[in-house]
């Protein structure tokens, strides 16, 4: 079931990105202010990291945030995987000189890293039932958890969202069960950012089981 809610995800922004290019509404964005804003917001997950390191992009789109990536950081190795073939072709033309990066639509070559953020991947069940799309969120979380050593950020648009602004199509999540879920299950170490101004919320959880890195610059 998983799996057939991600690829049928990955439909939709392969028609977005066909829509808007690869551009913030092409994956589904309102603008750039608020894609920066998203992206700064998943890597304060680095805040006191010692470079090198390796980072997970986990429905990386397009790759938008390996600037944001590049422009804090030196010494790091990125992957980007999305489920959308044409979002990784976009993602390796736009990076093509990028020595530090490679994209993937392949799940199987996504190695464990020492951090994996993940930005609106949480956001558009189109027509499943909310109990069916959250499992699959839990499950997807747990998949980043797995991928990772030392932290994971993801943000999830909030059902504190006004409902007259609300979509049908959209997942809307419950920031304090969230919150309690990652603090149970994976760490006592959690932030939760509410405070920002967009309808959505960024949850940062800090692990600690060294290593990798795999960084070879």
């Amino acid at each position: 079931m998983s799996h057939a809610l991600a690829t049928k995800a990955g439909r939709y922004y392969a028609a977005k990105l066909r829509e808007h290019g690869p551009t913030p509404r092409g994956v589904d964005w309102n603008d750039e202010r608020s894609q920066r804003i998203r992206f700064e917001l998943l890597l304060e997950l680095l805040a006191g990291s010692v470079e090198p390191f390796s980072l997970n992009d986990y429905g990386c789109g397009y790759g938008a945030l390996l600037d944001s990536l590049a422009e804090r950081q030196s010494r790091f190795a990125y992957a980007g995987y999305d489920v959308s073939p044409e979002m990784i072709a976009e993602a390796q033309q736009r990076y093509a000189g990028e020595d530090r990066a490679r994209f993937t639509s392949d799940r199987a070559e996504l190695g464990q890293a020492d951090f994996t953020v993940a930005s609106g991947l949480f956001n558009v069940k189109q027509d499943a039932p909310e109990e069916t799309w959250l499992d699959y969120v839990l499950d997807t979380i747990d998949e980043l958890v797995r991928l990772s050593s030392r932290g994971v950020a993801f943000n999830a648009l909030t059902a504190h969202a006004d409902p007259e602004r609300r979509r049908t199509d959209l997942f809307y999540a419950d920031p304090a069960a969230m919150l309690d879920h990652c603090l149970r299950r994976y760490s006592r170490d959690v932030a939760l950012r509410h405070d920002y101004g967009l309808y959505e919320f960024t949850v940062i959880v800090h692990l600690d089981r060294r290593p990798p890195v795999a960084w070879s610059g």
